[in-house]
């Protein structure tokens, strides 16, 4: 998927930023796509500034589209499936300073899925204003973090072959860990 992206965005240069973003929003939108790819593909594209300011300008703005779209469309859907994260609960019911807060603090997780924090502002109380500044916001070092480890990761350096090693490692841990739950689990 990276490669396509990035043959993409070299085959429509003069068009590539408008393309990378555009991208950004359907996935913001879609909300279960992780959008590392995109990332991945801005940093080799662009280089590591202006690759990281380009997915976080189309993260940002893919965050507010779809916001302004589930509380549009998917408000009472969303709010019952939303009952079953407590995390999400608590930005539902939050307004301004709180919900501000929650959203920045949830933002910097970098394993919290995008997708669950637009969901729970979009349903809840909180402002279309209040959202995009803490969303944004608390966008930054999570980008910041995603691009070094692409980027890293990306050029085969020492650090990203460490990366590779450390998300190996955990994906090794998970699957043993999960297996054994399971084991335990027919035994009963």
């Amino acid at each position: 998927m990276i490669e396509y992206v990035i043959e993409l965005l070299n085959e429509y240069r003069n068009w590539a930023i408008l393309i990378s973003i555009t991208i950004n929003i359907v996935i913001a939108v879609m909300g279960v796509v992780p959008s590392y790819f995109i990332t991945a593909a801005n940093l080799v594209v662009f280089g590591f500034w202006m690759g990281a300011f380009i997915s976080f300008v189309g993260e940002s703005l893919g965050a507010i589209i779809a916001f302004v779209l589930y509380r549009k469309g998917f408000r009472s859907y969303l709010q019952r499936q939303l009952e079953k994260y407590p995390k999400a609960k608590s930005l539902i019911d939050a307004k301004g300073k709180d919900a501000f807060i929650i959203i920045i603090s949830l933002r910097l997780l970098p394993f919290m899925p995008s997708g669950i924090v637009t969901f729970g502002g979009a349903v809840g109380q909180v402002s279309l204003l209040t959202f995009a500044l803490a969303s944004s916001l608390g966008k930054i070092p999570a980008l910041m973090i995603e691009a070094f480890a692409v980027y890293q990761v990306t050029q085969l350096t020492w650090v990203g072959k460490v990366i590779i090693i450390g998300v190996a490692a955990y994906l090794l841990y998970y699957v043993y860990t999960k297996r054994k739950q399971d084991k335990t689990c027919e035994e009963l």
